[in-house]
């Protein structure tokens, strides 16, 4: 994968913030860092991409008959049966 180099500039609260990240070793160096903040961001993004795709999909489904008691039971009955609960 061919990488680019960008120049970037942050405020000293923020410099200092990424160097204490590196100094207790949860990064070793600033790209590193910053990489990982455009990964989380990239995952936050395709989440709330599915989410929206679901609350659409739910609300396009209308409103069920069903009783709220029989949706909590089918619900249970779902998770036992991926074995999510």
């Amino acid at each position: 994968m061919a990488t680019i180099r960008k120049s970037i500039t942050f405020t000293e609260q923020q410099d200092q913030w990424i160097k204490k990240q590196i100094e207790e070793g949860y990064f070793t160096n600033d790209s590193e860092y910053i990489r990982d903040l455009v990964r989380q961001d990239q995952a936050k993004k395709v989440h709330l991409q599915q989410l929206q795709k679901a609350i659409q999909e739910g609300l396009d489904s209308g409103v069920s008959n069903r009783a709220i008691p029989d949706i909590m039971k089918a619900v249970e009955e779902q998770m036992k049966a991926n074995g999510k609960l």
